[in-house]
């Protein structure tokens, strides 16, 4: 075993080699299903698990998202399950608050602590929705091997049909909503998947057999935009350690999204509703740590 043993120079992490790809294509696996990546759940374990903590850790992440998620992107393609008004419309409030979240965070937020007690509390009372909608739940759509069909789409308002249902979105409230976890993403140097999926799901009623395609592409595309602005900082990724874990990802994401439609969305919302309550915890506590 340890022949295995390899030691990554840039990112001083000394692991078995098969550890990051096997972990990612666990995490990812799973996340996959909820139209997240899992890279929120990546970052801790290279932090305190692999004991990675220098600021590169960040672009790491973001290259994993990278590499990972055209997988599960190209297969709810496939299936045409990847709805291109709910991708368009998420990608264009993302984009612009990634970049206006990273220069919030050279600027105001050198010190994020008040800031992310404030998310962390925001984020609670996401997770608390969910869970009040998965105890008195409303009628929930099921898998359809019918393609979502767009009704009708303006500049206020995107219908659509899916399971026999009808579902009305508001395009404006969308794209801002979007927006402002980009900013959050930016600000943090996450994707945002595991925030807009929760979201559209407890506040827009979207069912993640619709969005799950979606969240994965606005994921990929700041992710990418992650790692460039990082390495023209100066704070370039792990490449190999990141291409590791995004290989295992990339599989992991790809039959996560094959997976998807055997899960029932409710299994889905509980998924969604612990990872929110992880993350505002996690922010809340950190408030009160030194």
């Amino acid at each position: 075993m340890t022949s295995l043993l390899y030691h990554f120079p840039i990112s001083n992490v000394e692991t078995y080699i098969f550890i990051p790809p096997l972990f990612s294509f666990l995490l990812s696996f799973f996340c996959a299903t909820a139209g997240i990546s899992g890279a929120f759940l990546l970052l801790p374990f290279q932090v305190s698990i692999l004991g990675y903590t220098a600021p590169s850790v960040t672009a790491t992440n973001h290259l994993f998202n990278v590499i990972a998620i055209p997988s599960g992107v190209y297969r709810y393609w496939k299936e045409k399950r990847f709805y291109y008004p709910l991708t368009i419309l998420i990608t264009l409030g993302t984009l612009p608050g990634v970049i206006l979240g990273y220069f919030l965070r050279i600027s105001l937020f050198e010190s994020l602590k008040n800031f992310k007690l404030l998310v962390g509390l925001v984020l609670l009372v996401i997770g608390v929705k969910l869970l009040l909608d998965l105890i008195f739940p409303r009628k929930q759509a099921g898998f359809s091997p019918e393609p979502i069909k767009t009704i009708k789409i303006d500049l206020l308002h995107l219908k659509f049909e899916y399971d026999k249902q009808l579902y009305t979105i508001n395009n404006i409230a969308l794209v801002l909503t979007a927006l402002i976890i980009g900013v959050i993403g930016g600000i943090y140097g996450i994707g945002g998947g595991a925030l807009m999926a929760p979201i559209l799901l407890a506040f827009f009623r979207i069912p993640p057999y619709v969005f799950a395609g979606a969240t994965l592409f606005g994921t990929f595309l700041t992710s990418l935009l992650g790692v460039i602005i990082f390495v023209v900082g100066g704070i370039g990724p792990d490449f190999l350690l990141g291409s590791l874990f995004g290989l295992g990802g990339f599989l992991g994401i790809y039959l996560g999204a094959i997976f998807q439609k055997k899960v029932p969305q409710k299994l889905i919302a509980f998924f969604l509703t612990f990872i929110l309550f992880f993350i505002s915890y996690e922010y809340i506590m950190s408030f009160f740590r030194t």
